[in-house]
């Protein structure tokens, strides 16, 4: 079984390194784990990090916290559909 970097890593980030205050890995995650439970918007995706916080603890750094809805608009309008 793959992880979810092996799966997705080819996607590439292409945000500049200086400015990345979330890593790559945490966007993705807390994004698939939020569609998956029928999350259907950036803002949704943003409430339900906050409601899973502690979950997502258990395997994520969260460092900086969970991004707001702003931050995985930018994230996932940079990646090349195909």
């Amino acid at each position: 079984m793959k992880t979810l970097q092996e799966a997705f890593g080819n996607l590439g980030d292409y945000r500049r390194e200086k400015s990345v205050v979330y890593p790559f890995i945490e966007i993705l995650t807390i994004s698939l784990c939020a569609v998956i439970c029928g999350a259907e918007s950036w803002g949704d995706i943003e409430e339900y990090g906050n409601i899973k916080r502690n979950w997502l603890r258990k395997f994520l750094k969260l460092e900086n916290g969970i991004p707001i809805h702003d931050t995985f608009n930018r994230f996932f309008s940079n990646i090349a559909p195909e």
